[in-house]
């Protein structure tokens, strides 16, 4: 049983860790715009989809994945120019609309390109599973977990010590003021979406090597991406990582100790519990203020 709850474990972190990404793009778009971009889980979808077409023609694996990051971030920021900046102003639940037609475009798009089919990509490093103490893992959920954990300390590294990240920050502190000392807000709006776009699609990129991935591939994982956010507190980056990791755990154990069937249905019930108990979010502040 210990080497069971051991396994279970290691699997939710690797499970966890793709939440987290996902949820941070959530929790950079939202303190930089206002804006819960529900387009958020087509980016893994297209980061993944993308790289397994430039593998296809030719390219190296390192090489494919750098651009397909690069044209996710590309498809971000368009996404930023052309839907979400000609609705400033635009209420919540407008907005909303809007991002949730851009995920139906973009499925659609992906759909006429590369039809229904499920696609893979192969192992970063063999797959040879690896044995850890009682718990096995594939060398590729050692990839994810390395490259999950270097990306949310560069994040951190990028908002606390870079003039950048401090303009981004205190864009969405009060934009107004931020435009006030020179920050050019809509560049930093549109950097918000390209860099929200780019760790969707590295996370699409980490992931299809274990899950095969598809055009509609990206519409759970960003719900779950969603609800990491919500369980972390939406204005909380870091919050969002420990809000995925914790789903992702608590989806395991769901599934290993209780059945497969509701593994969906528990992590959404805890979502709705946190929401229940803790409307701003495990890490959230207690006031409508966001970090």
């Amino acid at each position: 049983m210990p080497e069971q709850l051991l396994q279970f474990l290691a699997t939710g972190v690797t499970v966890g860790s793709i939440y987290a990404l996902v949820g941070l793009g959530f929790a950079l778009i939202y303190n930089a715009s206002d804006v819960v971009n529900f387009a958020q889980g087509e980016f893994v979808m297209l980061g993944a989809m993308t790289t397994v077409a430039l593998l296809g023609a030719g390219l190296p694996l390192v090489l494919a994945a750098v651009v397909a990051t690069l044209l996710t971030a590309l498809v971000g920021l368009l996404l930023e120019r052309f839907a979400i900046e000609p609705a400033a102003g635009a209420s919540v639940v407008s907005t909303i609309i809007i991002t949730i037609g851009a995920a139906i475009f973009l499925r659609g798009g992906v759909l006429l390109l590369w039809g229904k089919g499920f696609h893979a990509l192969p192992p970063f490093t063999g797959d040879t599973p690896i044995r850890l103490g009682g718990a096995t893992l594939l060398p590729q959920s050692l990839w994810v977990l390395g490259v999950t954990a270097l990306l949310v300390a560069l994040v951190h590294a990028f908002f606390n010590r870079t003039l950048l990240g401090k303009a981004l920050l205190a864009c969405s502190f009060n934009r107004n003021a931020a435009q006030l000392v020179g920050i050019n807000v809509r560049v930093m709006l549109r950097l918000a979406y390209a860099l929200s776009a780019a760790l969707g699609a590295l996370a699409g990129i980490l992931v299809a090597p274990i899950t095969f991935t598809s055009y509609e591939a990206g519409v759970m994982l960003g719900l779950k991406g969603f609800s990491a956010a919500i369980v972390g507190g939406i204005g909380n980056p870091m919050g969002a990582v420990a809000g995925g990791l914790l789903l992702g755990v608590l989806e395991s154990l769901g599934a290993g100790l209780i059945s497969s069937g509701y593994k969906d249905a528990i992590a959404f019930l805890f979502v709705l519990m946190v929401l229940f108990f803790e409307p701003t979010g495990l890490f959230g502040h207690k006031t409508a203020e966001r970090v």
